[in-house]
């Protein structure tokens, strides 16, 4: 019998039980499509957080107030603060830095934003001019603030699409309109450029007010939540953050960088920990997606053992016949790989589909991986042969004589 005939013959037997065929595959759909949704998602979300990150500016350097020993940032939320105006000012102005282009102070905080019968949850930015150049800011309809608007201590705003469309509804302008933040009216004089994101990251939630007018006017502070830098180059970048660092740490009156009140992050610094976070995450939940893989296989290896038993008189009257050992443990090891592969393919199919619509709903990217694909063909073939050869090696092994007799 050759290899045509075995698998002509393990297709028939296949669907003699179609409905037994079809769970037994129905654990290496559900594990393969798994495997592959989530590994898609993860890998979308990390598109995702990167390119937000990145968008922000590629020089970007972000000094934040808290200890790099508990990495707890302080001063965002109003507890007791350690960078102030004149750290900012001291930075921008020392002829020990030479690596920096622009220093933007800047102090953030959510509050209630209002305006008619709307109203929505958002972060509001304390700013300065030069804020729009650090953070790669560009505007769909107005100007951004002034150092006019600084000075005076005007009651201006500029807001992000959301924001616009939350209060106002979609697609209209809302340069021009009022509306209130906290217990004080402000005009928008501007609109930006959606960048995208979600939940508390995302830069289109976002309202920009005058530095001073968030600090002593908005939220009665007088310090600030973070200090944004933009080197000169990217090859500067560990060479502003060190110039910065002894600077801030001699403003501190701090000798050991191990005791410093402050924290520079760099863009780097904040991508690398995003990947390694999103890279844990979807390494547990394919994990998890695996062991549904063990136990499709398990299952498979169940069902063959069940075929064993109710092919009994058979195999025993085919080893009578001259069937040998090879031609069995063939047979069956290809019927099991047949139901793993089949159903690979078909949880393959099942995972890009799933992954898409996923895609769609929470507005990720859609990205599908080969490495996903080919993990999918490859492991749907080993678990075919792993949990195929002990019942092809049980069928193999019986004594024709006592198959015949088997009732």
């Amino acid at each position: 019998m050759d290899f045509s005939e075995l698998i002509i013959e393990s297709i028939g037997t296949l669907t003699v039980n179609k409905l037994r065929t079809g769970l037994a595959a129905l654990g290496i759909v559900i594990g393969i499509a798994s495997v592959i949704a989530l590994i898609s998602l993860g890998q979308a979300a990390s598109e995702s957080v990167t390119s937000q990150i990145q968008s922000l500016g590629a020089n970007l350097l972000t000094v934040m107030p808290g200890s790099p020993r508990s990495g707890a940032v302080r001063g965002a939320i109003g507890g007791v603060t350690t960078l102030t105006n004149e750290d900012a000012q001291a930075i921008a102005e020392s002829p020990q830095i030479t690596t920096i282009k622009n220093v933007s102070p800047e102090f953030s905080r959510r509050i209630q934003v209002t305006t008619g019968g709307n109203n929505t949850n958002t972060q509001v930015i304390g700013v300065v001019p030069v804020y729009s150049q650090v953070h790669k800011i560009t505007l769909t309809t107005g100007s951004f603030i002034t150092q006019r608007d600084i000075d005076s201590l005007s009651r201006v705003a500029v807001v992000g699409p959301q924001v616009a469309s939350t209060l106002f509804g979609e697609g209209v302008d809302p340069v021009g309109q009022t509306m209130r933040i906290g217990s004080q009216t402000f005009t928008i004089i501007g609109l930006t450029t959606s960048k995208g994101g979600s939940g508390f990251q995302n830069q289109d939630d976002i309202v920009y007010v005058p530095l001073p007018v968030a600090q002593k006017v908005i939220f009665g502070v007088n310090y600030l939540a973070s200090i944004g830098l933009e080197a000169k180059s990217a090859d500067l970048m560990v060479d502003a953050q060190n110039e910065v660092g002894y600077l801030l740490l001699s403003r501190h009156n701090l000798s050991d960088p191990g005791s410093a009140d402050f924290m520079i992050f760099s863009q780097q610094d904040i991508l690398n920990t995003v990947s390694s976070a999103t890279g844990t995450f979807t390494a547990l939940l394919s994990g998890i997606a695996a062991i549904s893989l063990l136990v499709g296989g398990i299952g498979i290896m169940n069902i063959m053992l069940v075929t064993v038993t109710e092919r009994t008189r058979e195999i025993g009257l085919r080893k009578a016949l001259g069937a040998t050992k090879r031609i069995l443990v063939a047979q069956f090891l290809i019927e099991a790989s047949m139901l793993t592969i089949v159903g690979g393919f078909i949880g393959m199919i099942l995972g890009i589909f799933i992954s898409y619509i996923l895609s769609s709903f929470i507005s990720l990217p859609f990205i599908i991986s080969i490495q996903s694909i080919l993990l999918a063909i490859v492991v749907s073939s080993a678990i075919g042969i792993l949990f195929g050869w002990y019942p092809a090696r049980k069928a193999s092994n019986l004594q024709p004589i006592e198959a015949l007799r088997y009732e």
